[in-house]
């Protein structure tokens, strides 16, 4: 829920995790419980880069290395391997330290593919790409960047790393039965010091089961294992392409490496400094407002909704729904709703104003409405992929490193009586999204971080990207950032209320800005507004 933008209809809503966000890749692999070792196939450098000569650079050994590039199907069932090997995308695992300020130390791997340019003649070097999270999987969803880049993608070898402890990487996982931490906070003391005995909890058990590990999951390591990839790939500059989390990704990257970047694009701009703790803090207005816009559309098509003939009656549905979870939870098939809970899913299911992403949001209404009218219902499409995410251990090790990153970030309030305070403060305007945004985290118990936060204060010539009625990263967020970077131009897509937008959408107006910026490196002359295309 620092929220990712997802390429599957479904798994739109599981972003919500992503900052809030997402589905784990199948055959994703787990530490033991109690176990934070790392296996022993990631103990050690493979043996042609340990042989070569570091000189006195203490990477040396790492920046050495030669990758041995290989299938990325890993089975008879992965299709994004499949679809990658099918554009001549190969993989490798490029070994990293553990922990940069000990290089002698222990080490892990992280995955790495490849689509190679086809338009060798006009090669336009290497574009980076992270898809948000932070968390989330990069390597799974390379093919779609590539179709979105149309013919400029064949002049770029386009690389997709999955972040430590993501994706094809072994995993960070603290036993948790839930894939986010996210949780509204109740109607009154009681359940608030419920909650924060639930985020307590999930502190505990990460430190239990893997805080030895825990340091070493943060957007500054990703940000040096990212810088470490470019030296193996034996690029001087890379281009880098990051989506909603991504883009703090990139921002941080800049910062810590300047000068290693060419054309960077920024999707669902974050501004630095308000990711973490709460990553999604201060943005219950334009989730109040995305809520409200996804009515209007729900009103118009109540002859096949039956949500409510006005945006108020499909609102008025929705929060009879909050206070029959508040009464009793809501069965929906094995799975009890509580008040926590009912708010996130609906906080998650928004985020993309298309046909296709309304339906999914009224499905999960009529269902919910359903159980709380009848005591029972049985899961429409959209919860259940997301249910067994959100309250099962499937959703674990996501959630597990997801946090870790956010805890490691930014420093944030350690007395839960900060949370407390803003919860009363937002619920009166926000009652049903003001309790979970500012509801405590487990970083309010979190081992303190060993690093600073990145301080992002130079400025890149960059193309930004955002709705204006993004939920996740509101409009003034990008505008911000786009003052910060003067050099940089900023692509807006006005009256829309998509988190992401480019690539996905088939709007001619931004996919044609970025892929022109991506072919020739010239920004625009001046920021851009584009406009909703209509769905045929």
């Amino acid at each position: 829920m620092m929220f990712t933008h997802r390429t599957r209809a479904g798994a739109a809503a599981l972003a919500a995790f992503a900052i809030l966000a997402a589905a784990l890749p199948a055959g994703a692999a787990a530490l033991p419980a109690g176990a934070a070792a790392l296996p022993a196939g990631a103990a050690a450098l493979p043996a042609g880069a340990a042989a070569r000569p570091a000189g006195g650079d203490p990477l040396g050994r790492f920046s050495r290395q030669s990758p041995a590039w290989h299938s990325c199907v890993r089975g008879p069932e992965d299709a994004p391997g499949k679809e990658l090997e099918a554009v001549g995308g190969r993989c490798a695992e490029v070994t990293v330290p553990l922990d940069y300020a000990r290089p002698g130390g222990r080490t892990l791997t992280v995955a790495v593919a490849r689509v190679p340019a086809t338009d060798t003649a006009h090669r336009a070097g290497t574009l980076v790409v992270n898809e948000g999270g932070p968390a989330d999987p990069v390597i799974e969803n390379l093919t779609a960047r590539r179709a979105a880049m149309k013919d400029v993608g064949a002049r770029y070898d386009l690389v997709g790393v999955d972040p430590r402890f993501t994706g094809r990487n072994t995993s960070l996982d603290c036993g948790w039965t839930t894939a986010s931490y996210f949780r509204w906070a109740g109607t009154d003391r009681a359940g608030f010091d419920r909650m924060a005995a639930f985020e307590r909890d999930l502190a505990t058990r990460c430190r239990e089961q893997a805080g030895d590990l825990l340091p070493y999951a943060s957007t500054r390591n990703a940000a040096r294992d990212m810088d470490l990839v470019r030296g193996v790939l034996g690029e001087r500059r890379i281009s880098y392409l990051g989506i909603s989390y991504g883009t703090y990704l990139g921002e941080v990257y800049t910062a810590m490496f300047p000068g290693r970047t060419d054309r960077v694009v920024l999707d669902g701009v974050h501004e630095p400094g308000r990711l973490a703790p709460w990553p999604i803090h201060g943005t219950e207005q334009a989730h109040d407002d995305a809520l409200r816009d996804w009515a209007d559309r729900a009103a118009a098509h109540h002859g096949t909704y039956g949500l409510g003939g006005t945006a108020d009656a499909v609102l008025a549905t929705v929060a009879r729904i909050q206070t029959a979870a508040v009464e009793r939870p809501l069965t929906v098939g094995t799975y009890r709703l509580d008040q926590h809970v009912v708010p996130l899913l609906l906080l998650a299911s928004l985020g993309d104003d298309t046909a296709r992403g309304d339906a999914y949001v009224a499905g999960m209404v009529r269902t919910l409405r359903q159980a709380a009218g009848t005591g029972r219902a049985e899961p429409d499409e959209l919860l259940a992929e997301l249910l067994p995410e959100l309250l099962t251990a499937k959703g674990s090790p996501y959630g597990s490193t997801q946090t870790a990153y956010l805890c490691a970030d930014t420093p944030g309030p350690r007395d839960v009586e900060v949370f407390r305070r803003a919860v009363e403060r937002s619920r009166a305007r926000h009652p049903l999204f003001g309790p979970l945004l500012n509801d405590v985290t487990p970083c309010a118990f979190w081992t303190p971080s060993r690093e600073r936060p990145t301080v992002v204060d130079n400025d890149v010539p960059a193309l930004l990207l955002n709705a204006t009625g993004d939920p996740r990263v509101p409009y003034a967020t990008a505008r911000a950032m786009r003052a910060r970077w003067h050099s940089s131009r900023l692509v807006i897509v006005e009256g829309s209320f998509r988190h992401g937008v480019y690539g996905a959408y088939g709007n001619a107006c931004v996919d044609d800005t970025v892929n022109a910026y991506l072919a020739d490196g010239r920004l625009p002359g001046a920021d851009r507004t584009c406009v909703v295309v209509p769905e045929k």
